[in-house]
């Protein structure tokens, strides 16, 4: 299932380092499991962050829509991001 914002600059929620937050530009996987994971929150549009990890890396736990859910890093490649715009230092 596709769904997006137009974006040139995307990575992957896999990608994102402990206490890094992105933008979810869009799942990139089947219906169902799309799906599901827009249930819980992982929908575009929504800020996510990386929190902590399993001791061997997988799976991982993300914050998003005010939950932690942990996600395989195999899932969490498919979450494509955006990164959040830099704020401006006063």
């Amino acid at each position: 299932m596709q769904l997006s914002f137009n974006n040139d600059s995307v990575f992957s929620l896999r990608d994102l380092k402990e206490g890094q937050t992105g933008v979810i530009h869009h799942l990139n996987l089947p219906e169902d499991l799309a799906c599901r994971l827009m249930e819980l929150g992982f929908l575009p549009g929504m800020e996510v962050t990386a929190a902590k990890s399993a001791p061997g890396g997988d799976p991982r736990v993300f914050r998003v829509d005010g939950a932690e859910i942990a996600l395989r890093l195999e899932t969490a490649a498919q979450l494509l991001l955006f990164p959040l715009p830099l704020q401006a230092v006063k």
